[in-house]
């Protein structure tokens, strides 16, 4: 069934139900970021692929708005499906609320599926609606009705991640979250954010694709934790380890009719951005509701020493195993075929090598030539090129380990490229390189800091159509608040640097038809001197990695950019040296030699 039809059959259904626009968001439950198959609802009705984005459906009009990282893919994916695209923050493109505004008539219906959105998009949704004369129905997915070989829910099972990894022990963060709770007058705190809950109870699973979450909720009283999962995910000994914290184990979906039955006698603590607006709904209307963001969310964010540990050692494997994976692609490519797709299974070998490699922690980007200039192009048997001699090749990959998460993003010159693809090359060494070198006082945010990275490119009236920079998860998401860098206020992502954070450093810059170039350290923040003048902060690049030489054109290059990258291939040097043969070694000092 192609997509116009799978569009007329939902048209058919909202008739049924009396819904005149539909809505449909890139979401589960639990307002994850990536979803599992059985969750891919708009990627079923409009034929997008990408990670972000939301459908508007109605009688006569199709509508996807996604963000700059997808405008190229985007445009491929929709084309012959009668969806249109609309283009997030280019000039004349409204927003998706402001199409909604204008195109909603008094006494319609705007539906959606509530469960799927978040509470306060849903009480936005709910504001426009009455604001037209309108009203809404959250009741129904109507997508489930109309996709016939749905893939089911997971039942993949969980596992323990231990203290060695971890750091903390549940009890320890129930208690963290439990005085947060009492310190904000909440006696209740309703949790349906799946790597808030993972976190929590220091569990893991496989009902998310790349990332290791399990389909939970979760209610937090002073005394216990209801959690409510699938039972058939955990073994015996979880159970057991579970109910010595006064863990609670309900059936997954029971929930909804629980929270009617909390008392005015409680105190919620709720996230508006991570709960979702149908179990908001659910809560009986004389309840007191304090709305803050999850406590979790800070305290996951905050690396412990022992999580800090290892993740230095995540990210030298990684580093050891990209090195190889370097060395390999310079001396084979043009000498044997190899392809996108073989050359990202092949990088996932040399990290499987390194020991405790679960998988990779988000769907790799591989891309040759003018794929590259697809930001999150996905690459698949129809679209799967050879790597060449003169272009360039841009890997954006991750590894799981049990040690923790990856994400690096490498840009490689095979052969002689062009002088543009040199610059352009260079002019993201430069951007990465000063962001990763910034010193700032405490209480700083990544909006602050993302002028270091885009400075280069405003410089030269450019600019690269996405955020600089996210913060990484502890074998949980890959992109975790509550802080990144990004030029634009976004109010879930100006949280200060906090010590221990991690974060990636990842400027690009993409040439339609032509290449893209994007290079990624991962960033620890760390604390450095204090005095009259407050507390400073730095980072400390993580990610030990060659900036491929063979695509610098030095001449760009000031003499301060020269020394950070000359220094910085020398931490990579040292760092990664000792895992390596004799060949290996020579190999690595060519890259990293000083320029």
């Amino acid at each position: 069934m192609k997509v116009a039809e799978r569009i007329s059959k939902l048209r058919g259904k909202m008739m049924e139900k009396g819904i005149d626009m539909y809505i449909v968001p890139t979401a589960d439950f639990h307002q994850s970021e990536y979803v599992g198959e059985h969750f891919k609802e708009r990627e079923f009705i409009t034929g997008f692929t990408g990670s972000a984005g939301t459908a508007v459906i109605t009688k006569s009009e199709a509508r996807l708005w996604t963000d700059g990282r997808y405008f190229i893919q985007a445009a491929k994916e929709l084309e012959g499906t009668t969806v249109e695209l609309m283009k997030m923050g280019e000039p004349g493109v409204p927003t998706m609320d402001a199409y909604l505004q204008d195109t909603l008539q008094a006494g319609e219906v705007l539906g959606f599926d509530g469960r799927a959105v978040a509470m306060g998009e849903g009480l936005g949704y709910e504001a426009i609606a009455a604001a037209k004369g309108a009203s809404i129905k959250y009741e129904y997915d109507l997508i489930d009705e109309v996709w016939e070989d749905r893939p089911a829910l997971s039942e993949e099972p969980a596992f323990a991640l231990d203290i060695k990894y971890t750091g903390e022990s549940v009890e320890s963060k129930l208690g963290r979250i439990r005085e947060v709770m009492k310190a904000n007058g909440a006696t209740t705190h309703v949790l349906t954010t799946l790597d808030d809950i993972c976190w929590t109870l220091n569990i893991r699973g496989n009902d998310i694709e790349y990332f290791p979450l399990v389909l939970t909720y979760a209610v937090i009283t002073m005394d216990k934790m209801d959690l409510y999962i699938n039972e058939v995910k955990l073994d015996d000994q979880m159970k057991a380890d579970l109910a010595k914290d006064g863990v609670v184990l309900h059936p997954y979906n029971d929930i909804y009719e629980d929270i009617k039955n909390v008392t005015e006698s409680e105190t919620l603590l709720i996230d508006p951005a991570n709960l979702n607006y149908a179990l908001y709904n659910n809560i009986p209307e004389g309840v007191k509701k304090v709305e803050k963001a999850n406590p979790e969310i800070i305290f996951k964010a905050m690396k412990n020493p022992v999580e800090i540990e290892n993740i230095r050692v995540a990210e030298l494997k990684d580093s050891v195993a990209h090195v190889r994976f370097m060395k390999w692609l310079k001396e084979n490519v043009g000498k044997m075929k190899i392809t996108e797709m073989s050359a990202s299974d092949k990088l996932d070998e040399f990290r499987a090598e390194m020991g405790n490699f679960i998988r990779p922690s988000f769907e790799p980007i591989a891309s040759f030539g003018e794929h590259g200039a697809i930001v999150h192009y996905t690459s698949s048997p129809e679209t799967d090129v050879e790597l060449e001699e003169g272009g360039m090749f841009l890997t954006d990959t991750g590894a799981g380990f049990y040690e923790g998460s990856t994400d690096i993003t490498r840009t490689y010159a095979f052969g002689e490229i062009s002088q543009q693809m040199k610059d352009d090359f260079s002019l993201v060494v430069i951007s990465n390189l000063q962001l990763a070198n910034a010193k700032f006082l405490y209480g700083t945010t990544g909006m602050t800091l993302d002028y270091l990275a885009r400075k280069p490119f405003w410089d030269r009236n450019m600019n690269f159509n996405h955020g600089t920079g996210h913060g990484v998860g502890y074998l949980l998401n890959i992109h975790e608040g509550p802080t990144g860098f990004r030029w634009q206020y976004r109010p879930h992502e100006i949280h200060p640097f906090e010590e221990g954070m991690v974060i990636t450093d990842e400027p690009g810059i993409y040439i339609e038809g032509s290449h893209g170039v994007r290079l990624e350290n991962e960033l620890l923040v760390c604390k450095g001197e204090q005095n009259e003048y407050g507390q400073f902060m730095y980072f400390e690049p993580i990610t030990y990695v060659p900036m491929d030489l063979d695509a610098v054109n030095p001449d760009i290059l000031s003499a301060e950019d020269k020394k950070l990258l000359n220094d910085y291939h020398k931490t990579v040097y040292e760092k990664v040296s000792p895992y390596l043969n004799d060949e290996e070694k020579d190999w690595l000092k060519k890259y990293t030699r000083e320029i």
